[in-house]
């Protein structure tokens, strides 16, 4: 059993507050920006640095949007009695960030003319390490924790601040996510040189997130969304159904030799 006696906030100004959840997805977004600037190498001049800046100009705030929607789908009922809280309140999905910043920057590349498929690879690994920065702030933060549970590996948390629940181990999801993702990065770094068409990593790595958050979803503590499965696991199906068929029929091996010179 571990024990979490972190405050929320990291630091205050004035009325401000500033949370270790927002400055991780801070962090995140620059190391993602970061690792799309690095790979764009590996597009021979397919995408330039300035489509990389204005998509990120577009998939940012479309994904924030995006996030909050299906947060406060999610949260319907609770949003209902609360409507205030909507726009502006707290809670965020990562699914929805990364879908809705896929979205945002797909509708971008039709009126730049960039080949969008080639820009989902090159970002998806960038995509899993913004990802497992986010989580440590989930971690701080105190959500999206597991079940109750009397495991070793269980982590209680202590600060009367937090958004988890005090003095109640629970499974560390968040933990597990970290190490989840961590697997996938080595996975799709593996093998970006090895399966084409493009558009396949990207692919590829949402089956394996879909996946796994229909897993996970068993451990964590969450409502009810269909069918008794959390909103994320529902989701994670729906990925599952659009991107395994097209790995199927599309996906092909790169001989190493003639991926070398790639």
């Amino acid at each position: 059993m571990f024990e979490i006696n972190i405050n929320p906030i990291a630091f205050e100004f004035g009325p401000i507050k500033v949370g270790w959840y927002g400055i991780a997805i801070a962090i995140g977004i620059i190391v993602l920006i970061w690792w799309t600037l690095r790979a764009l190498k590996r597009s021979n001049g397919q995408i330039t640095r300035d489509h990389i800046m204005n998509a990120a100009i577009v998939g940012i705030p479309s994904g924030i949007i995006f996030s909050r929607v299906l947060h406060v789908i999610d949260r319907w009922s609770y949003f209902m009695e609360h409507p205030a809280e909507i726009v502006g309140g707290q809670g965020l999905t990562i699914y929805g960030a990364v879908l809705g910043a896929a979205l945002g920057i797909w509708v971008y590349s039709r009126f730049a003319k960039f080949n969008y498929a080639l820009l989902v690879d090159l970002v998806a690994p960038g995509i899993i390490l913004a990802q497992m920065i986010g989580r440590v702030g989930c971690l701080f933060n105190g959500c999206c924790y597991g079940d109750q549970t009397d495991t070793w590996c269980s982590i209680v948390y202590s600060d009367p601040h937090t958004f988890g629940p005090i003095g109640i181990p629970v499974y560390p999801t968040q933990v597990f996510e970290i190490f989840a993702l961590a697997a996938m990065f080595g996975i799709v770094t593996v093998l970006r040189n090895r399966v084409k068409p493009a558009g396949m990593i990207f692919m590829l790595y949402m089956a394996m997130y879909g996946a796994w958050r229909i897993g996970i979803g068993f451990l964590r503590v969450g409502s009810s969304f269909a069918l008794g499965l959390e909103q994320a696991q529902v989701i994670g199906i729906i990925v599952l159904l659009v991107t395994v068929p097209p790995m199927v029929m599309k996906m092909r091996w790169i001989k190493k030799e003639s991926a070398g010179h790639e």
